[in-house]
């Protein structure tokens, strides 16, 4: 008997202690550390939203339940850590002798919410009451404290992606739309600005969407808008104005750099696989015929283009296959809008296997 007290002490503890390490690994750690707890409860409200979305081809309907996904698994979370810190001590104080489980159930519920409904005389229980009335309320004040972060670097993020309507069209962005419009209101100078605002935006996506990887599952104010297609959208445009154009900045390279750069981030910390050294060469999801196309539309719109088209190709081949892959595959975790060449060619993205990659990190993480 004493034998299976220690086991229900030391384990109900050590279910405590791992439980808070979930919440200091998604809160606190400001970095892309995959929590399995937090990982879990991600996994399970997403695969509960997968059947509620059902097999419906409208990407409306897909919208809609979509974005409640991330709201309903950030408010699940604490809810999880509540109840394993609340069994973990339900465990301790039956083994400290606390009486029966439902005594000891009553002891755990009333201190981890500060009730004082149940007590005890035994220094060793009131001192584990102590330490779990703190812990609880630490753990729903680490989660209450950061949604205003998590909810401003939405915003920030956004403010971006609805401007881009403005400059690259609409519903849908593409990048042949922004060159044409910046050549229609004769401000190429100015599409230097935009990619050196979008390097600078790449490179706080970067930090925000694997630190604070629930981010990637909210969605635009709007079904047509979305992060990863604006993303999407910048990378293309920036990639015809270095394969098309006859002169273009520097700027116009990094911006491209910094975006392949970031989705890739993003793509290693789901667990999703790409090529890290793609050759020149390599195939893209973008055929030579749509890049025709554009090519047409962009010299029928009047702008100034390299007459060596087979070059051009070749080029915006060049620059595509570093974010070809992560770009789509992006699209389709996130079940993004079909934007023209990105989310309009993606599929729904599934882990390779039940236990590895997106699986494994589906948990958010809320630190700043």
């Amino acid at each position: 008997m004493i034998a299976l007290n220690v086991i229900a002490v030391v384990g109900g503890l050590a279910v405590v202690c791992l439980t808070a390490v979930s919440a200091i690994r998604t809160v606190v750690v400001p970095r892309g550390i995959p929590s399995l707890l937090a990982g879990s409860v991600f996994l399970g409200v997403r695969l509960m939203f997968r059947v509620l979305a059902g097999r419906s081809p409208s990407y409306e309907r897909q919208d809609r339940v979509a974005a409640l996904y991330a709201p309903i698994a950030l408010l699940a979370l604490p809810v999880v850590w509540l109840t394993f810190v609340l069994a973990g001590y339900m465990c301790a104080y039956w083994g400290l002798y606390a009486g029966s489980l439902h005594h000891a159930f009553s002891l755990s519920g009333s201190a981890l919410f500060t009730l004082g409904s149940t007590s005890s005389h035994s220094l060793p229980i009131q001192a584990l009451g102590f330490a779990e009335a703190g812990g609880g309320i630490g753990l729903l004040a680490l989660l209450i404290s950061y949604l205003p972060s998590l909810y401003t670097t939405f915003s920030k993020r956004e403010a971006a992606v609805a401007l881009l309507e403005v400059r690259a069209g609409s519903p849908y962005p593409s990048g042949e739309e922004m060159l044409r419009r910046y050549h229609a209101i004769e401000w190429q100078g100015g599409l230097t600005q935009v990619w050196l605002d979008w390097e600078g935006w790449f490179v706080e996506l970067e930090e925000s969407h694997t630190s604070n990887s629930a981010l990637a599952f909210f969605r635009s104010p709007t079904p047509e808008r979305s992060w990863i297609t604006a993303a999407g959208a910048v990378l293309d445009g920036a990639s015809l104005a270095c394969s098309v154009l006859p002169e273009h900045s520097p700027e116009t390279e990094l911006c491209i750099r910094a975006g392949y750069i970031a989705l890739r981030r993003v793509a290693a910390f789901f667990g999703i696989p790409f090529d890290p050294d793609p050759k020149a060469d390599g195939p893209i999801s973008v055929t030579r015929a749509e890049f025709d196309a554009a090519y047409n539309r962009l010299a029928a719109a009047g702008l100034s283009l390299r007459a060596d088209r087979e070059q051009s190709w070749r080029d915006f081949a060049g620059w595509r296959v570093n974010y070809d892959q992560v770009l789509i595959s992006l699209c389709g975790l996130v079940t993004a809008p079909p934007a023209p060449w990105s989310g309009d060619r993606a599929k729904p993205y599934r882990a390779p296997n039940a236990l590895g990659g997106l699986r494994r990190r589906l948990g958010p993480r809320i630190a700043p």
